[in-house]
């Protein structure tokens, strides 16, 4: 989002740094999934045996997939209504910028990257992170073997594809500090979301999110041997390697609403319930595969259990606790998204965020809570499973 998710007005409102108003405005399109299994009246509010459940609403960055399976999978094993909260899930799409519709009111919770909210904060967006649930990067920049791209370096001369609109940052600001001028020393190239180019030959090295775009090319034939390629056939940058990762996902809420003590119990509860959604995919990922596939995501299961496979990696382990906000990594995404300029000379921010911007407060209580009902919430044991790419990723 990357992954996708900075499609369409996405896209624009980094690339343009639009205020937060000329954004798309979250239309009533989204589709809701309700976490509820309460039977009630028609009007009535769901309710369980300690009183009626809080209704709140959770807005995705995209369409339904593995990438949020842990809160998806909060709402079908209870864990929030465990928590007394009705969580509706608001699908995303091209035309949905999940912090505006945050900001405006349309959700209580969102799921956003990090320097895109940043960018519609620092235009009048007013919100607060309150758990960095993905701690580490899904960006990648994929070649085939024989271009010997195994580090930024490599790609002097290059032809280089990216999405631009903000999902290039943390690409430019590696071959910045490899030395390289991304005006100069290579030949960028719009990418398209998909990796028909670098198939093709059209280009050299190729912008990834390594549970989607990644499989993508494992799922394609290999016209020299008929079988699917393998990821032998390929070299990857990671960016967490290099040093220039930023943070994606985190769950976003209003800073206002957040002065509000009723509110502040939700967000906890909220989170609580979310990390044990994100525990539960750890340690079922098939399971979780299922839920998302069952709640109506287009993309095949082999492609769906990578991504579910893919996201654990990037929440798991997290030896500060799920969802904890690490100061040095918020930090480095602030300095990259204010210091890394793009073709176009553009910046995601222009100043850093003030003290508001992200909190640990609400985590710390969630984590606390968790540890002591026994959830594991740092996965210290974490390992990932072996996936299976079919064609197409059927």
């Amino acid at each position: 989002m990357r992954r996708r998710s900075f499609r369409g007005p996405v896209l624009v409102a980094v690339a343009l740094a639009l205020v937060a108003g000329a954004c798309s405005s979250g239309k009533s399109s989204t589709t809701a999934t309700t976490a509820t299994t309460a039977t009630t009246a028609a009007g009535s509010s769901p309710t369980t045996a300690a009183g009626p459940l809080k209704t709140v609403k959770l807005q995705l960055q995209w369409f339904t997939q593995a990438q949020f399976s842990g809160y998806f999978a909060a709402v079908d094993q209870g864990f929030f209504k465990k928590h007394g909260l009705n969580v509706q899930i608001l699908e995303g799409g091209v035309d949905i910028v999940p912090q505006t519709v945050l900001a405006q009111g349309g959700a209580d919770f969102a799921i956003a990257w990090v320097p895109k909210a940043l960018a519609s904060r620092e235009q009048g967006a007013n919100i607060t992170d309150v758990a960095q649930i993905f701690q580490r990067s899904g960006t990648l920049q994929v070649s085939f073997k024989n271009k010997n791209i195994t580090a930024p370096a490599d790609l002097k001369g290059k032809k280089v594809g990216n999405w631009g609109f903000g999902n290039e940052f943390e690409l430019f600001a590696g071959m910045g500090k490899a030395g390289l001028n991304p005006g100069k020393d290579v030949s960028l190239v719009q990418q398209q979301f998909d990796m028909k180019a670098l198939l093709s030959g059209d280009i050299d090295a190729a912008q990834a999110m390594i549970y989607n775009e990644y499989a993508q090319v494992l799922e394609a034939d290999n016209p020299s041997t008929g079988k699917l390629y393998q990821p032998g056939d390929f070299n990857t940058i990671n960016w967490n390697d290099v040093g220039t990762a930023m943070l994606q996902d985190a769950i976003w809420a209003r800073t206002d609403k957040l002065a509000d003590p009723a509110f502040q119990d939700t967000t906890v509860k909220f989170i609580e319930a979310s990390i044990e959604g994100w525990a539960y995919c750890r340690d079922n990922p098939t399971k979780c595969r299922d839920i998302v596939v069952a709640k109506g995501s287009k993309l095949g299961n082999s492609h769906q259990l990578w991504q579910t496979n893919e996201i654990n990696k990037l929440v798991w382990p997290s030896p500060k606790g799920a969802g904890y906000i690490d100061p040095t990594d918020w930090n480095r995404t602030v300095q990259i998204a204010m210091g890394t300029k793009n073709a176009d000379g553009k910046t995601v921010i222009t100043k850093a965020p003030d003290a508001a911007a992200y909190t640990n407060d609400y985590v710390t209580k969630a984590l606390t809570d968790l540890k002591a009902a026994g959830v594991d919430v740092n996965g210290t044991s974490f390992a990932p499973i072996t996936v299976t790419l079919e064609p197409g990723g059927n």
